[in-house]
């Protein structure tokens, strides 16, 4: 699961340094994720795990971490959204 998000931050995050060399818990916005960063990688994610990201959980805390991310995702893909 955090591998394929850390490739989706990879590929649309714009961040200043490699997904894959930071900490789950790592500060995703002070990595340089912006917030028109985080739209794209969140439509990014929908296509990746077909879901869709209810709007309770468009919110900067979702997208400040891998980690916070992931638990999302699969909170999502348990449809306990």
């Amino acid at each position: 699961m955090e591998e394929r998000i850390r490739e989706v931050l990879a590929n649309h995050g714009r961040l200043s340094v490699d997904p894959q060399s930071v900490t789950s818990e790592a500060d995703l916005y002070e990595l340089g994720l912006t917030s028109h960063a985080s739209v794209n990688v969140m439509l990014a994610l929908e296509d990746e795990f077909d879901v869709e990201f209810p709007d309770e959980d468009l919110k900067k805390a979702t997208f400040s971490s891998v980690q916070s991310l992931a638990t999302v995702v699969n909170k999502l893909l348990d449809g306990v959204a």
